[in-house]
C-alpha cells in the first residue's frame, strides 16, 4: 500500500505557498482583501509663468517620480505651440518645452497624479554630495562658529550635529538673529554643516494640503552619515519623512532652468481625491517587475478574459463539494459550471429560463432521431444543429415581442447543451424520466450554487487579485479527492436501518437515536 505522506505534503506545500503569496499581495503591494476601497489620489498641477523676449524659448522643470510615500499614476502637460518631451538628467526626470519664438507673458502646465502608498519603494539617491567649502564674510563666519561649537558639543554625528544646529539656530540669540539676516534656513543649515565636514544638500517638497491654490516648493536639507541619509526641515525643525510631503525636486537642480524668458515663477496647485482601489491597482502595477507577479501587467482585454477564467477554479469547487460530500447528481461532470458560466452572461433568471426552453425542446425534437437509428456522430451533429436553430428561432421570437432580454439565450455553451439533451435523452430511453428530472435538476441546483458562488463581488476580488487562491483550492479539491466515507444524501439508506433498531430498543424497553 502507497504511504500518503507525500499527498499530504503536497497539500501543505500548496495551502502555505497560496496562503503566503495571498499575504505578500496584501502587506508588500497593499492589495485590500475586500472590493471597494479607495485610494488617496493627488492631483497636482505645476504652472511656469515667465516674460519671453521675442527668442528661441526653452524651458526644463524638475517634476517628481515614484518615492517612498507615493507611487506616480499619471503626468500631462499643456502648452499650446510648445514642443515637450520627458527626459532624464541628472538622476531625475525633467520636463522640457520648446519653442522656436514666443514674446509676452507664458504659461506652461504640468499635471502629475500621485496615489499615496506607503509601500512605494523607489528611494531618493543615497549619492553622497561633495562638500563645497565656501568663503563667508565677517562677522558671519564668527557667528557660525560659534553656533558650530556649541551644537558640536551636544552632538554625537552628522545627523545630531544638524538637529542641535536647528536648535541652535531657532533660540533667538544674538548669533541666530544674525545669521538669519545672512540667508535662509535652508542654504544656511547645509553651508554649517559643510563646515563642519557633514555632507548635505538642498531638496525641494511639496506640502499636500487640499484645494490649495499657488502653494510654493518647501526647503528641506538631505544630510548623509555614511550610506544613511535623513531629511530635516528647517523651517519646521521636524526630522524624517513628512505624510504629506512631496518631494518635488531631490537631485540638487534648479526646479526650473529656463532660456529666452525672465521674470520666471513656478506655482502648484492640488487637490485630493479619492479613486477606487482597482483603478488606482492597474496604474501602480502598469510596471511589470518580476517580483510582482500580477494580471495588471497585461493588456486589458487579457485582464478581462482571465477575470472570467479565474472564476471556473471555484465553480469547480462547488462542484466537487456538491457532488462529493452532499452527493447530488448532474448530467455531466462539469456541465453545471459551464451552465453558470453562462448565467453570469445572462442573469439567473433569464438563464434558467432559456435553458429549461432549450433543453426541454431539445428532448422533444431528440425523441424523434431516436427512432431515426442514425449513427451517434450523425446524431450529435443533428442535434448541434438542433439546438443552434432553437436559440436562433427564440431569439427571434423574443426581438419580435421586444424582450431584449430573451436574446442573451446565445450565450449559452450550444455544444455541451447539444450533449446534455443527448446524455438526458438516453438517460430517459435506459432509466425512465424519474432520473432525467433528478440529475437534470441536480445540474440545475449545482449550476445555481455556482453561478452564486462564481459571481460574488468579493469572490471576483479575490481570484483576480490573490492568484495564490488558485494554490488553495487546488490544495482543498485534492483533499476532497481523498474523502472516502459517506455522502449526505446516502445516510437516508440507513433510516430503515435506525427505524428498526429504535422499534427493537422500545421492546427491550430502550430507545437509540
Amino acid at each position: 500500500m502507497y504511504s500518503r505522506k507525500p499527498f499530504y505534503i503536497i497539500v501543505a506545500a500548496l495551502f502555505l505557498i497560496g496562503f503566503a503569496l495571498m499575504l505578500q499581495r496584501h502587506f508588500v503591494y497593499e492589495v485590500p482583501w475586500l472590493p471597494g476601497e479607495k485610494r488617496q489620489i493627488w492631483s497636482i498641477e505645476a504652472k511656469v509663468e515667465f516674460e519671453a523676449k521675442g527668442k528661441p524659448v526653452k524651458a526644463s522643470l524638475a517634476i517628481p517620480g515614484s518615492q517612498p510615500g507615493f507611487t506616480l499614476m499619471n503626468e500631462s502637460a499643456a502648452s499650446p505651440g510648445y514642443g515637450l518631451a520627458f527626459v532624464e538628467a541628472k538622476g531625475g526626470s525633467r520636463a522640457e518645452w520648446s519653442i522656436r519664438n514666443a514674446s509676452g507673458p507664458q504659461e506652461l502646465y504640468y499635471k502629475v497624479d500621485m496615489m499615496h502608498d506607503p509601500f512605494a519603494k523607489a528611494p531618493l539617491s543615497t549619492e553622497i554630495p561633495r562638500i563645497a567649502q565656501t568663503e563667508v564674510p565677517e562677522p558671519y563666519a564668527t557667528a557660525m562658529d560659534q553656533v558650530l561649537t556649541q551644537a558640536e558639543e551636544r552632538s554625537a554625528d552628522g545627523l545630531t550635529l544638524a538637529r542641535e544646529l536647528l536648535k541652535e539656530l531657532k533660540n533667538s540669540s544674538q548669533n541666530a538673529e544674525l545669521l538669519a539676516q545672512y540667508q535662509s534656513p535652508a542654504p544656511l543649515l547645509i553651508e554649517m554643516l559643510h563646515r563642519a565636514a557633514v555632507p548635505a544638500r538642498l531638496l525641494q517638497g511639496l506640502q499636500l494640503e487640499d484645494g490649495r491654490r499657488r502653494q510654493p516648493l518647501v526647503n528641506l536639507v538631505q544630510v548623509y552619515e555614511g550610506k544613511e541619509y535623513e531629511i530635516f526641515n528647517p523651517d519646521t525643525g521636524e526630522q524624517g519623512n513628512q505624510e504629506q510631503l512631496l518631494m518635488w525636486e531631490y537631485n540638487s537642480s534648479p526646479v526650473l532652468d529656463l532660456v529666452g524668458g525672465s521674470n520666471s515663477r513656478v506655482t502648484f496647485t492640488m487637490i485630493e481625491q479619492e479613486q477606487p482601489v482597482n483603478v488606482a491597482l492597474a496604474k501602480k502595477f502598469d510596471q511589470p517587475h518580476w517580483i510582482n507577479v500580477s494580471l495588471y501587467n497585461l493588456p486589458l482585454e487579457e485582464q478581462a478574459l482571465f477575470k472570467g477564467i479565474l472564476l471556473v477554479p471555484i465553480g469547480v469547487l462547488v462542484v466537487v463539494f456538491l457532488r462529493i460530500i452532499i452527493g447530488i447528481k448532474t448530467s455531466g461532470t462539469f456541465m453545471p459550471v459551464l451552465i453558470a458560466m453562462a448565467f453570469i452572461q445572462t442573469s439567473l433568471i433569464t438563464g434558467l429560463v432559456g435553458f429549461l426552453i432549450i433543453v426541454g425542446t431539445g428532448l422533444i425534437l431528440r425523441s424523434y432521431l431516436s427512432h431515426l437509428n442514425l449513427l451517434l456522430v450523425a446524431r450529435i451533429s443533428a442535434v448541434i444543429i438542433m439546438v443552434i436553430g432553437i436559440i436562433g428561432f427564440f431569439s427571434i421570437i423574443a426581438y419580435q415581442l421586444g424582450l431584449t432580454e430573451g436574446m442573451k439565450i446565445t450565450f449559452f455553451p450550444m455544444i455541451i447543451l447539444a450533449w446534455t439533451i443527448e446524455r438526458m435523452s438516453i438517460l430517459w430511453e435506459e432509466e425512465g424520466p424519474k432520473e432525467v428530472v433528478k440529475q437534470g435538476g441536480g445540474s440545475l441546483m449545482v449550476a445555481v450554487v455556482a453561478f452564486l458562488a462564481m459571481n460574488s463581488e468579493v469572490v471576483r476580488h479575490i481570484t483576480f487579485n490573490f492568484l495564490g487562491l488558485q494554490l488553495i483550492v487546488m490544495a482543498v479539491v485534492l483533499l476532497l479527492g481523498n474523502y472516502t466515507g459517506y455522502r449526505l444524501t446516502e445516510l437516508k439508506r440507513f433510516k430503515p436501518l435506525v427505524d428498526e433498531y429504535n422499534t427493537d430498543s422500545k421492546t427491550d424497553g430502550k430507545k437509540h437515536d
